[in-house]
């Protein structure tokens, strides 16, 4: 877990993490030269399976998940965001998964959406299997980042690129990857992906731009010109949707999912 200023939401994504039915894991948390001081909210946290590393450096997330990459003990690596919760059985579900096929690298699973003040807003895009993960590349592949379990020799085999592309260092080891790897998600939710109530269109033109920059090098070198055409057409169409605030219809939550978060979120909170 790279943290940079993390602010009021840290202590309950750790505290998700500390309540996973699974319980043989270690947590590794680098401060990535933060200035808001939130790590001092897990001050009283005293459990020997956290590790808190603070340099006072600021060195960028794809830079600090290959340190973690590197420190990893253990046989799998999950991701986890800062602001993020995860469900208690995430990590149950997500190594059973690994452990029965032994031919997956890495699996994922559902997320819901949550907003900053903690009210679910929707699914997020959700695909089962490696062939229809990455059936549209040109369109990203969708593996919500923080839910990502997988071995810890893929990790170390790809790992992410650093400097990354602007917010897309998920998709840039997904795509430079995906030919020869297996991945699969859980279909559970497994994680709530805390979204801003508002982006800056600056910042979602920057980001837009540097997948389309990612892509277009990859499909380019590798002569998929019909996807590099793909990838542009997509770009425009994202373009014009936040330069015209279009908003598509989000599956309603279920009410059992909407009970599950709520329940984990008071599970965390009391603690």
């Amino acid at each position: 877990m790279p943290v940079y200023n993390a602010g009021q939401h840290l202590r309950n994504a750790v505290m998700s993490i500390i309540n996973q039915s699974y319980t043989h894991w270690e947590l590794i948390i680098i401060d990535d030269g933060s200035t808001d001081h939130a790590i001092e909210s897990l001050n009283d946290i005293d459990d020997i399976r956290i590790k808190i590393i603070q340099d006072g450096v600021n060195k960028g997330l794809a830079g600090r998940l290959n340190q973690i990459i590197d420190m990893a003990n253990g046989d799998f690596i999950a991701r986890m965001d800062q602001d993020d919760i995860s469900y208690p059985e995430r990590f149950l579900l997500q190594l059973k998964l690994l452990i029965d096929n032994a031919d997956l690298d890495l699996v994922a699973g559902r997320a819901i959406r949550i907003s900053e003040n903690n009210q679910p807003l929707g699914y997020l895009p959700f695909f089962l299997n490696t062939r229809s993960v990455s059936s549209k590349p040109w369109l990203g592949i969708y593996m919500p980042h923080p839910t990502w379990m997988g071995r810890v020799g893929w990790f170390r085999k790809h790992r992410y690129a650093s400097p990354a592309p602007y917010f897309c260092e998920d998709q840039e080891l997904l795509l430079r990857s995906y030919e020869s790897s297996q991945f699969s998600l859980v279909d559970e939710v497994v994680l709530a992906y805390r979204v801003r109530d508002s982006v800056p269109l600056k910042k979602l033109f920057k980001v837009r731009w540097a997948l389309l920059k990612m892509q277009s090098s990859f499909f380019y070198h590798k002569r998929s010109y019909v996807y590099l055409l793909f990838s542009v057409l997509s770009f425009i169409f994202r373009l014009l949707k936040n330069l015209f605030h279009i908003k598509f219809h989000l599956n309603k939550i279920s009410d059992q999912d909407f009970e599950s978060f709520y329940r984990v979120l008071n599970t965390n909170e009391k603690k």
